[in-house]
């Protein structure tokens, strides 16, 4: 078993708490928007247009993920409605951010003639970099409650403040969980692998690759999921589940939609050169 005995909290004062989780998601972003910027030139992006675009799309991140969460957890925000606007507190939900960032960029990039599925695609292999990087943070947090396990990789927190979480919660900080966030992470830096390996050769057409990326991250986080403790939404599936399985619903028939009709083309390109005589 992993003992793990970090304080999940680094700074508190008053109501600005700073933890692992936040440091690992800053650091997160920032890796995202650097590598961006470093390799949108190469297709006939600036440099500047991916920052400005950034901001916008932070900032639907972060507004995205809060109000994931709230939704998750509505009732004890419908209690403290207040607690529902303080994003420097914490609570947040991935898929949010991801959703809430790509509309944010999204519409910035829409009112300013932007070729957004371009920029998109590439950011598409940053996006799994920057999720695994944050979930750094998730591990030594042990914020994310997980299922009770007897394999050896199974995770123990042992400080006082996270013991403390888990008591709080119902759950007994004692006894080996699933580290469920690394289960994540890894499936984020293996889907990185193939994404990254796309974009190489170019996905066709633009903004498929972005799909693909939705879609890889949300058949791997479905799964993951079960191995965390959630709350139920439908049956016995967790919100992230739920988006998971809506993202899939979406994407893989657009993914094929589009694989057919790149295929029809193809086709047809093909029997049109083989037809021209010289």
């Amino acid at each position: 078993m992993l003992e793990i005995g970090l304080n999940p909290v680094l700074l508190n004062l008053g109501p600005l708490v700073l933890g692992w989780h936040g440091i690992f998601a800053v650091l997160g972003v920032g890796l995202a928007v650097y590598l961006v910027g470093r390799w949108a030139p190469g297709y006939g992006i600036p440099s500047e247009v991916v920052y400005s675009t950034a901001v916008w799309a932070i900032i639907g991140g972060i507004l995205g993920a809060k109000l994931a969460h709230v939704i998750d957890d509505w009732r004890f925000y419908i209690n403290n409605p207040l607690l529902a606007l303080a994003v420097w507190r914490g609570g947040i939900a991935i898929w949010g951010g991801v959703l809430g960032g790509f509309l944010g960029g999204y519409l910035y990039c829409r009112s300013n003639k932007i070729p957004w599925r371009r920029l998109a695609d590439i950011t598409a292999p940053a996006m799994l970099l920057a999720q695994a990087v944050g979930r750094i943070g998730d591990i030594i947090n042990g914020e994310h409650f997980a299922e009770p396990t007897s394999l050896p990789w199974g995770f123990i927190y042992t400080h006082p403040s996270t013991q403390a979480l888990y008591q709080n919660s119902g759950f007994s900080p004692f006894i080996p969980t699933h580290p469920a966030v690394l289960y994540e992470l890894i499936w984020n830096l293996l889907a990185f692998v193939l994404v990254w390996w796309i974009l190489r050769n170019r996905l066709r057409p633009e903004g498929m690759l972005f799909a693909a990326y939705l879609a890889l991250y949300a058949f791997g986080r479905f799964f993951v999921s079960f191995f965390r403790e959630d709350r139920d939404w439908i049956g016995d599936l967790n919100e992230a589940q739920v988006i998971s399985l809506l993202v899939l619903l979406i994407v893989v028939p657009l993914l094929g939609l589009r694989a057919r009709i790149q295929g029809s083309k193809f086709k047809s390109s093909k029997s049109d050169t083989t037809g021209t005589k010289t």
